[in-house]
């Protein structure tokens, strides 16, 4: 019941962010060393992406490919790190995985995420890799423009993707060649062309040695229809 008094005109303060984003800050990375870093890469994966991943699916990433991984610390504080993978792509070139990427949220102002991105994509060059690829959900807006940014560009997209149900896109950047990759491309297109050119060679040859058979064939068929011809005429 009202007491007669006017209602009160104080402001509601708003809510307090759920996080305060962090801006002074030194930020320190540091390449993927062994089981050590592991419980922490694996502790950010899983607090900050949808999808859940084994210590066999990290052990994977990391056991074979540590020079890709790293990690960002604020002082003894991790709170970014990325895992990526490299291999024969369809028998024919080296190519790039971008498997996870992580940045807490207070962090995500400080281009932390693009940093670890270039890091492990130098590794690759040296490794010799051609391109690069990954995927993003379609709805996650803040890494895509951190791809695109970095020259990423959308390949295809896959419905249903992840077990969430949203659907991604495949992202793939390629690489400058050096000029040694430059030389295994062109050698391996000469030995195509070469493949190709005896293949054609050959069957050349088969078509020369069955030409008297086509051409009886052909005869044969034209006879046939002239006597049919012949018959409609009588």
């Amino acid at each position: 019941m009202s007491d007669g008094a006017p209602p009160s005109t104080t402001a509601v303060a708003p809510a307090p962010p759920a996080y305060a984003r962090k801006t002074d800050v030194k930020v320190r990375y540091q390449q993927y060393r062994d089981e050590r870093d592991l419980a922490t890469v694996m502790d950010l994966v899983d607090n900050e992406l949808s999808e859940p991943y084994s210590i066999f699916t990290y052990r994977y990433f990391l056991h074979n490919w540590p020079q890709l991984a790293f990690l960002a610390y604020d002082g003894d504080h991790c709170f970014g790190t990325i895992v990526c993978k490299m291999d024969v792509h369809r028998e024919q070139m080296l190519r790039g995985y971008l498997a996870m990427l992580v940045v807490e949220k207070p962090y995500r102002s400080l281009g932390t995420g693009t940093e670890l991105v270039k890091l492990s994509i130098a590794e690759m060059i040296k490794g010799q890799c051609e391109e690069v690829v990954l995927e993003a959900e379609v709805t996650n807006s803040g890494a895509l423009a951190l791809y695109q940014n970095l020259g990423f560009i959308m390949d295809k997209r896959l419905h249903r993707y992840y077990l969430n149900g949203v659907d991604a896109f495949r992202l793939k950047l390629l690489l400058p060649l050096t000029q040694q990759q430059q030389d295994e491309i062109a050698a391996r297109e000469l030995e195509r062309l070469s493949l190709d050119g005896c293949s054609q060679g050959a069957q050349e040859h088969t078509s020369e040695w069955q030409s008297p058979q086509g051409s009886q064939s052909q005869e044969d068929a034209e006879s046939s229809l002239l006597q049919k011809f012949d018959a409609l005429r009588t």
